[in-house]
């Protein structure tokens, strides 16, 4: 009897270059194991260098809060050890006797007013240039564009005898006028590229409505760029607090110095004894603000940041 071969099972089955197709999807996979081992390196790493980085900016202000609270003789005898006890005095001589409290009213006016003029001012600059096009729209986008890369030592000199001549020298509202100046060309730069992201569909809807250019810029316009207004007023607000070179030069009152200024006092006023536990509380007086608006505000830093590449 002739037997007949019976046919391979259907899983079986090869095709026609006679190869399983579990094994040629095996080798497919192959490239992909590779790049997701490639890509895990790469995460390893990036996570690594993240780390490092953290490690090196965390740790110095670990140590200078920590430092506010020893004693001088502690801070240069053992830096890197806690402190035996809390010394609160610290920071009550840095606020009442080296006058950080006056230091401190005065930045939060001068921040305050410049930093709402910025965003005021730019906003409306920024938002003209981006959705309006008139002869000279280019060329005045890029003189603030200049203005990010013209040197401010440059101006010192020149805005000195301005400042003097319009009798705004050592005064409070000449130097929020400097700041104003100081940040508008990286506020309208960083907005101008916002409003270009924004849909231009609700303000012709708001124009079809009757509404006029100013109740469409301050009711819609302005409030749909609120993550581009607040991530431009942190980076404003950082500049603006920690800025000392204009009020060393513009402000030479005693009274009316910012906590740049009194930093500095503060550290070369004692001579050669220096009170390193009263610098330190105020330093630490100085920092705090500047970390408490970044931890409420960095969800909205990096929406802003994020908008115009998601758009």
């Amino acid at each position: 009897m002739k037997t007949t071969d019976t046919p391979p099972p259907a899983d079986a089955t090869t095709d026609t270059a006679g190869k399983i197709p579990g094994q040629r999807v095996a080798k497919q996979d192959a490239p992909e194991s590779g790049k997701s081992i490639s890509g895990s390196t790469l995460n390893v790493f990036s996570h690594g260098v993240l780390i490092i980085w953290a490690i090196m900016v965390v740790l110095p202000l670990l140590w200078a809060v920590m430092s506010s609270f020893k004693d001088d003789n502690s801070i240069l005898s053992t830096p890197w050890a806690l402190p035996d006890k809390l010394h609160f005095e610290n920071w009550s001589r840095a606020w009442s006797s080296a006058h950080m409290s006056e230091y401190f009213l005065n930045t939060i006016i001068v921040v305050g007013f410049s930093l709402v003029g910025t965003l005021v001012l730019g906003s409306m600059a920024a938002y003209v240039l981006a959705r309006f096009e008139f002869v000279g729209n280019r060329f005045i986008y890029f003189l603030f564009v200049g203005g990010m890369s013209f040197p401010i030592m440059l101006a010192l000199v020149p805005l000195f005898y301005v400042m003097n001549n319009m009798q705004l020298l050592n005064t409070l509202p000449g130097l929020i006028l400097a700041y104003i100046a100081y940040s508008l060309p990286f506020t309208v730069f960083f907005l101008t590229s916002f409003f270009r992201t924004l849909p231009s569909s609700i303000a012709e809807a708001a124009f079809v409505d009757g509404a006029s250019h100013t109740r469409t810029f301050f009711q819609i316009m302005l409030p749909m760029a609120k993550p581009g207004l607040i991530s431009v007023g942190i980076f404003n607000f950082l500049g603006q607090w920690n800025q000392y070179m204009l009020p060393t030069v513009l402000n030479t009152e005693p009274d009316n110095r910012v906590l740049a200024q009194g930093l500095v006092e503060l550290a070369t006023s004692q001579g050669y004894k220096g009170d390193y536990s009263g610098l330190f509380a105020g330093l630490v007086m100085a920092m705090l603000p500047i970390l408490a608006a970044y931890i409420i505000f960095q969800r909205q830093v990096v929406q802003g940041l994020t908008a115009g590449a998601l758009k």
